[in-house]
């Protein structure tokens, strides 16, 4: 059976990746970690886009920040101390990974961990709009 979708009309040629990665984005949404983003537009046009995740009690090494196919992907592993007796534990060692879409064009800046919040900063410069005329040919 064919599975039929926005991606598939016929005026849409070449998304069939961008539709793959929409699917697997929306997979793998859970609520942790909890995290805001902000859009800052700079005068030139500039989008910058601030990415707060809130990773309280992970340290650096246990956090890793990857851009991979038009993605950016935080993923955090923590290990469990087994010297530590708890007499109460309401906070777990979890494991995580978040992932963002990213558009065309788009560069990943830099990723600071202070204070519990693992900030990334994404800027988008402004597009330049082209139009070109193509030639036709005969045959």
């Amino acid at each position: 059976m064919t599975r039929l979708s926005f991606f598939s009309a016929p005026f849409l040629l070449g998304f069939d990746g961008f539709e793959e990665r929409v699917d697997r984005l929306a997979k793998a949404s859970d609520g942790y970690p909890p995290y805001n983003i902000e859009r800052l537009v700079e005068a030139d046009g500039t989008e910058r886009f601030v990415i707060s995740i809130a990773v309280a009690g992970f340290r650096e090494d246990e956090l890793e920040v990857v851009a991979e196919d038009n993605q950016l992907v935080v993923r955090g592993r923590q290990r469990e101390d087994q010297t530590r007796q708890f007499l109460h534990r309401g906070i777990a060692a979890r494991q995580f990974q978040r992932a963002f879409l990213l558009a065309d064009g788009v560069v990943i800046g830099d990723a600071v961990l202070n204070h519990g919040m693992l900030v990334i900063t994404v800027t988008r410069p402004k597009a330049t709009k082209a139009a070109r005329r193509i030639a036709i040919r005969s045959q």
